[in-house]
């Protein structure tokens, strides 16, 4: 009896810690609850570069498809250095901006959408395989449905890059 009393109090206290993790998450924004992770320095380091941290903390809401540290270290040798460069700001900028979709999409709607079109004004394509989201034939969504104050985050395992113009 005694042991089980121990384990409905931990239960509980487990179940209130999440309680107050999530919602300590979702008075986050954006840019905070990405860098809370700590999977995304290097999307909060080209956020920074791109001048675009100000409009991700502003009240939105947004739907940002999020690739981790391992997505950007993926991409061919020297490309994110490269996208860095003070020079390179406006190109930086079209490349995280194809990762923002106005308003706040959540999982349950991202599956029903084909195409969704971003604030670079250029659309994703959204497709759907049993549990399995992919952005562009490309990216897989990892992890769905991570609420911020101004909007949601889906973490994805591949950078995405803008069609040509």
């Amino acid at each position: 009896m005694k042991l089980e009393l121990m384990n409905l109090v931990a239960a509980a206290a487990l179940a209130v810690g999440l309680a107050a993790g999530t919602a300590r998450a979702a008075d986050r924004d954006i840019v905070d609850t990405a860098v809370a992770a700590g999977d995304f320095k290097t999307l909060a380091t080209a956020l920074t570069a791109a001048g675009l941290v100000d409009t991700l903390k502003g009240p939105g809401p947004f739907t940002v498809f999020a690739p981790t540290d391992a997505a950007f270290a993926a991409l061919p040798a020297g490309t994110v250095e490269k996208l860095l460069k003070p020079e390179n700001k406006d190109q930086l900028a079209a490349v995280l901006t194809y990762h923002v979709v106005p308003g706040k999409v959540m999982a349950a709607d991202v599956v029903k959408m084909s195409e969704a079109k971003t604030v670079n004004g250029a659309s994703l394509k959204i497709s759907t395989t049993g549990e399995k989201v992919m952005i562009n034939d490309t990216a897989t969504v990892a992890k769905a449905d991570i609420s911020a104050s101004n909007g949601v985050i889906h973490v994805i395992d591949t950078v995405l890059l803008p069609p040509t113009k």
